[in-house]
């Protein structure tokens, strides 16, 4: 959890860190709004469908790897076609092509994902289409 942990451990303890990881343990991994708008903590992972996000039980741990990684860690790579290997060696890397393809695949308009350090509110990092 990067920073997080750290902090946790900093401020209050360990302790609560660990009550985090089993609240998040049962929080469901995506979400679509009014089946227009895809909406994941990480980002999509490859041949993903509804069925199979609606499939997945909670509460449980992440696995290190699968649709629930992917929708938890993988991250949209500006430049890239297709899907790449993360430099963070969890989940993956897609591109703007990746993104096309899954919104009309699934009949969306958009893939909103917040596993992203930013300094502005919003952020595009792949060309629209």
């Amino acid at each position: 959890m990067y920073g997080f942990y750290a902090e946790c451990k900093r401020r209050y303890s360990v302790k609560l860190w660990k009550q985090f990881g089993e609240v998040f343990n049962c929080m469901p991994v995506a979400a679509l709004i009014d089946d227009k708008i895809f909406c994941a903590h990480g980002g999509l992972s490859p041949g993903m469908d509804f069925k199979q996000i609606k499939a997945l039980q909670r509460p449980c741990e992440v696995p290190d790897d699968g649709l629930m990684c992917y929708l938890l860690w993988s991250d949209p790579a500006e430049g890239q076609n297709g899907w790449g290997e993360s430099p963070r060696q969890v989940a993956g890397t897609f591109g703007a092509d990746v993104v096309r393809k899954t919104c009309e695949k699934l009949d969306i308009d958009l893939v909103v994902r917040c596993a992203l350090f930013c300094l502005s509110t919003v952020v595009f990092p792949l060309p629209e289409a």
